[in-house]
């Protein structure tokens, strides 16, 4: 369609004096014909009018490929407008008649050897639109002539059909040389044809990144600079782009491009101003700061950042965005501009949210007061989104600068005191993280809040509100009727609201335990009995168990010292900063997404870094992996769009005090799940195995209050103190006997802590491996008699195929026996099957044979097959069963993140394989947890926009390792898993495990 456009706005300047609208108002029949006629006509004139009308009607839908071989006749003219409406009708036609498209092949050779400049152009732009494989061979020839064409306006044309032809067929481009002599085109001495060689040698780079073609030298990037100052305007930002991919050999090299590119700040097009300030932003990182040069660079971009905000509101937006991006990385370009993001009246919306950012990235001590007088203002606008932005602008104002923590404060009351809804809801979110900056400072205000109550309707305000009653519970007298007041509605509250009420009722409980006894009982009762969230009732079971265990234990990990919450919360990763400075005036900057995020395709998206931190997150050894202790087989793993890779180094889910043997398989990691807002490593004291916890069959008794007699209690030390892991803090540990369980706690909850004993749903508590149900595998009616039901299970280590043998036969059994066949990962009976008794009629007898992997190998379809003879004394029986592969995961496949992330990027993508889990109704933590019971580890976490993403090793028995990215969406029952293994064979039964183990 580019194309098109261009053709018909070139002939505007060929049309007749006459419109060329009567070309698209008839609708005759029979037209075609009397086109065919008119198209074989001797008369120049009437034959031009013909080919207009083809056109015409080809523009507006209509099909006229009938007309190809008459239309190709006409391009035998020297009339080049009649020439250029050929070659269009022959662009849009060529891919559905190849076959008569030869035909115009030998007026392409000849075209191209025309005395005229613009025909020669004509011709070899049109062969690069033409993407039909047949001709590409033939058109070979001419390229090469027009690449090395006395006329710049050719070569400039044929250096872009290059770029078009390596798109049909690369290997012929290459085999052909074209990319040598593109090579050759950036040395040109006219800049047009050095722009457009490196456009197009860009173009190819993109889609074969790891090509080098871009072969960038001192040497190169001074004929590029000379060449910017002269081509024109988008021919410059092809050749910026191009010297952002450079990385200069040092300072002084840096220096002299910056000086360079500088002048190209003053440009009129937005474009070209965008892209030298992404050079010079690159570039700078380069030059000692306390250089001259370095500040003289610093204020010379600023005016024309300033300048692109004069802009439409369009461009403003999109300069604002980079701005956001320029701001993050060196706040002190703009601290100085202050004003130009002052938001104006007429603004729109997305413009004005856009200023606020950057007003907030540019607050100080110098210029808050003017920020703030400016965010009052905006506090009584009439458009909500945009008043909601402003108050929450105003807290974090007083988080950033603390000086001015007082005046926002104020600032805040005085919004409170205007009673509109969105405002004081708002206002209550951001006092609520002052609180947190500032601990006992502005508690005074407290009062003024609890007057707004009852106008809270929002989901956010109202968990701000509970948890400033919660936490400063000692100063308000009725802190108890006001929670109560939110617990009369409990199940209709979000879950945010009733995850806020419990720890706040928790910690009113541990400040004033004798008034509010039955209030922690019904909120312990709802959150665990009540509730089907699995998030509300572990947290239940938690505050529940430590109240149980020792309320002294319990408040000082529900009352701890919170830490001050940071002043910057919405910063952009640092890594992804990085990259996003490198994509400035590309949609990547507008987005705030790197392009892996939304560019889909075979094309192949490079990391860009910024030269100053190149290398940082890329200097793993290329033994890595033997350090890890992985040297049997590279491991592998799944990347995804925008999974931001480089920061899994700098998770950690493991508590930090965990020094020891890393827990067997039956144990969770503790640590991953921050549930009390301090983290369970405090909680779980310094042991790194959770001690097994006996079976439990009675009902426990609920927490008593400390003020109370003690009765004895209903658990063992282990099951109290020593599942806690044994924490100084408990007061217990292992040996000692636990804390009293008060009796007058007895709410009915039957089999409530139950479930936080036994069934493993808690934090941190034990899971074994998922094992499949038995089902048939050798039916009675084929096994004269005997029935098979089997399943596979691991347990401790070992596999093993259970079974449950049947004889339905009239005839006693015996001499049992079992062999399998040879499959893919060496299956084999570690021992003799072991029928002690003959097998009566209609008895049955359960059994379990435990499995090795040595045995020998061959490739099975599918690959998880098992074929399998049973002997006993009447005859040999052979059946086929499918074992979950699950089994065959084994209990040190905990990869080292660092080999981690050097396997997940050394594998190829072509061995990536997704899928997606549907109706699986968990949380992230529950997955990791059934996970990890199944030898699936869980080696990082992050959570980006809303849905959590898992890394996860797996380790087979023959050494073959298994990367996972397990993405959760919260509120979303389908999972999406990626795979990516060396072996993508195994990629499959990996998906099932993963499915059978979620599901089950």
């Amino acid at each position: 369609m580019q194309e098109w456009a261009n053709h018909l706005c070139e002939n505007r300047q060929f049309g007749s004096k006459m419109t060329d609208s009567k070309y698209f108002t008839t609708t005759k029949k029979g037209e075609i014909f009397e086109l065919k006629a008119e198209l074989n006509s001797d008369k120049k004139e009437k034959k031009k009018e013909a080919v207009k009308k083809v056109i015409a009607s080809m523009t507006v839908g209509k099909d006229v490929s009938a007309l190809f071989p008459d239309v190709v006749n006409c391009m035998q003219t020297d009339n080049l407008e009649l020439k250029k409406l050929v070659y269009l009708y022959l662009m849009n036609y060529a891919k559905s008649q190849p076959d008569m498209a030869i035909m115009a092949v030998n007026t392409f050779v000849k075209d191209c050897e025309d005395p005229n400049p613009l025909i020669r152009a004509l011709a070899v732009r049109t062969m690069g639109c033409i993407r039909v494989d047949k001709i590409t061979e033939y058109l070979c020839e001419p390229l090469r002539k027009c690449l090395k064409d006395e006329d710049p306006y050719v070569r400039k044309t044929a250096a872009v059909c290059v770029a078009k032809l390596h798109d049909i067929n690369a290997q012929l481009v290459e085999d052909q040389g074209f990319l040598d002599t593109l090579k050759d085109l950036i040395s040109d001495s006219n800049p047009m044809v050095v722009a457009n060689a490196v456009a197009a040698l860009s173009e190819i780079a993109e889609s074969h990144p790891n090509s080098n073609l871009m072969d960038l030298n001192p040497q190169t990037i001074n004929k590029l600079l000379t060449a910017l100052n002269e081509c024109t305007e988008w021919g410059q930002i092809f050749i910026l782009d191009c010297l952002a991919n450079y990385t200069p050999r040092d300072d002084r090299e840096s220096q002299s491009i910056c000086e360079r590119v500088t002048p190209r700040l003053s440009h009129a097009n937005s474009a070209v101003v965008l892209s030298a300030v992404k050079v010079l932003m690159k570039f700078m990182e380069m030059l000692p700061k306390d250089l001259d040069y370095y500040g003289t660079l610093l204020k010379k971009l600023a005016p024309p950042l300033v300048t692109l905000l004069s802009a439409e509101p369009e461009l403003q937006y999109v300069a604002l965005r980079n701005i956001n991006l320029i701001v993050q990385r060196r706040p002190e370009i703009l601290k100085h501009e202050m004003k130009v993001f002052f938001v104006k009246y007429n603004d729109p919306i997305y413009v004005k949210l856009e200023k606020l950012d950057i007003m907030i990235r540019l607050a100080s001590q110098a210029n808050i007061a003017q920020v703030l007088a400016e965010l009052k203002e905006y506090a009584t606008e009439v458009d909500v989104d945009f008043v909601r932005k402003a108050v929450r602008a105003i807290g974090r104002c007083a988080i950033k600068v603390e000086q001015s923590a007082e005046r926002c404060v104020s600032t805040l009351l005085d919004l409170i005191q205007t009673k509109v809804n969105y405002v004081v809801q708002e206002a209550i979110v951001v006092i609520k993280d002052i609180f947190r900056k500032y601990p006992n400072k502005y508690e005074s205000v407290i009062a003024t809040l609890c007057e707004n109550l009852d106008s809270l309707d929002e989901p956010e305000a109202r968990a701000a509100m509970i948890w400033i009653v919660g936490e400063y519970a000692e100063r308000i007298d009725n802190a108890d009727e006001l929670l109560e007041s939110f617990l009369e509605g409990f199940h209709d509250e979000s879950t945010q609201v009733q995850l806020q009420l419990l720890t706040a009722i928790v910690k009113l409980f541990l400040k004033k335990p004798t008034e509010t006894q039955e209030l922690v009982q019904q909120v312990l009762s709802l959150a665990t009995q009540d509730s089907d969230n699995p998030d509300l009732r572990d947290r239940g079971y938690i505050y529940w168990r430590l109240l149980s265990t020792d309320p002294v234990a319990a408040k000082e990990v529900v009352l701890a010292e919170k830490p001050l919450i940071s002043e910057e919360t919405d910063l952009i990763e640092p890594t992804l900063l990085e990259e996003l400075i490198c994509h400035i005036g590309t949609l990547a900057s507008v987005y705030h997404k790197p392009p892996s995020a939304f560019v889909e395709g075979s094309r192949g998206v490079q990391h860009k870094r910024l030269p100053g931190s190149a290398g940082s997150g890329e200097s793993e050894s290329p033994d890595a992996g033997s350090a890890g202790g992985v040297s049997e087989a590279p491991p592998a793993v799944i990347p995804s769009q925008g999974d931001l890779l480089g920061d899994l180094l700098n998770l950690d889910l493991t508590p930090p005090t965990a020094t020891g043997p890393p827990p067997p398989s039956s144990g969770m990691q503790m640590g991953a799940m921050d549930l009390l807002g301090g983290g369970l490593d405090s909680l779980m004291g310094d042991e790194s195995e959770p001690p097994h916890i006996p079976p439990r069959t009675h009902t426990p008794q609920s927490p008593q209050l400390p003020h109370q007699s003690p009765s004895p209690p209903d658990y063992s030390p282990t099951e109290l103190g020593g599942d806690l892991g044994g924490s100084p803090a408990m007061g217990s540990g292992f040996g000692g006997p636990p804390a009293a369980m008060p009796a007058s706690f007895s709410a009915p909850v039957s089999g409530g802590l139950d479930d936080l004993f036994d069934l493993g749903g808690g934090v941190g508590m034990p899971m074994g491996a998922y094992s499949p149900p038995k089902t048939i595998w050798l039916p009675a009616m084929k096994a004269k008699g005997l029935e098979i039901l089997g399943t596979f299970a691991r347990r401790a280590g070992v596999i093993q195929m259970e079974m449950t043998l049947t004889n339905k036969a009239m005839s006693v059994m015996s001499d049992f026996a079992i062999q399998f066949n040879r499959n893919s990962f060496g299956l084999a009976p570690a021992g003799p099957l072991q029928v002690l008794t003959p097998l009566s009629p209609n008895q049955s007898i359960e059994v379990a044979l435990p499995l090795n992997t040595v045995g020998p190998i061959m490739k099975m379809e599918p690959l998880n097959n098992l074929q399998v003879a049973v002997k006993n004394n009447i005859d040999v029986f052979y059946f086929s069963c499918q074992y979950p592969i699950s089994m065959l995961f084994v209990e040190d496949g905990t990869m080292d993140r660092q080999v981690f992330l050097a396997t997940w990027k050394d594998i190829p993508n072509d061995n990536e394989a997704q899928f997606q889990i549907k109706d699986c109704h968990l949380n992230s933590d529950a997955a990791s947890n059934k996970l990890q019971g199944s030898n699936i580890f869980t080696i990082a976490k992050r959570t980006v926009e809303g849905q959590d993403m898992l890394y996860q090793s797996i380790k087979l028995t023959n050494g073959i390792w298994v990367l996972a990215e397990l993405k959760v969406q919260a509120g979303n029952p389908n999972f999406m898993v990626s795979l990516k293994c060396r072996a993508p064979e195994v990629s499959q039964c990996v998906f099932q495990s993963y499915e059978a183990v979620l599901k089950n």
